[in-house]
């Protein structure tokens, strides 16, 4: 086990539409909007974090388009660098338990819960 990995517990993501509600841990939405044809009372969640996800102008302009993966990755690791009371929640879940980050996008592999993940991983520690 590596040192990144010692130092918070388990991160999951999981597409909002997929995800088991009767999976274990904390389980957070991490969209600025919310997910279309998802009700609100079908969705088991213990937050909302939409301040956590890209900003409106962001999400826009990445438009889920591959080529710019590299270039958003850049531009929202400095949005939760400007922001740090949206993601410290997250953080403090992380170093207590099992957490899963809920999204939407169809891309499981390009997508900001991705980017949350990897940067909660690498500002995230026990204590």
């Amino acid at each position: 086990m590596s040192n990144r990995e010692a130092d918070v517990s388990e991160i999951r993501l999981s597409r909002v539409y997929d995800h088991d509600p009767h999976a274990s841990g904390r389980t957070f939405l991490v969209e600025r909007l919310w997910p279309r044809g998802v009700r609100r009372e079908e969705l088991t969640i213990d937050g909302w974090c939409k301040d956590a996800a890209p900003s409106t102008e962001l999400r826009k302009w990445f438009s889920h388009d591959p080529a710019k993966w590299t270039e958003f990755r850049h531009r929202y690791t400095a949005e939760l660098d400007a922001n740090p009371d949206a993601w410290q929640p997250l953080a403090a879940a992380a170093r207590h338990g099992r957490l899963t980050l809920l999204y939407s996008s169809r891309d499981r592999e390009r997508n900001n819960a991705v980017v949350l993940r990897d940067y909660l991983l690498t500002h995230t520690t026990k204590g």
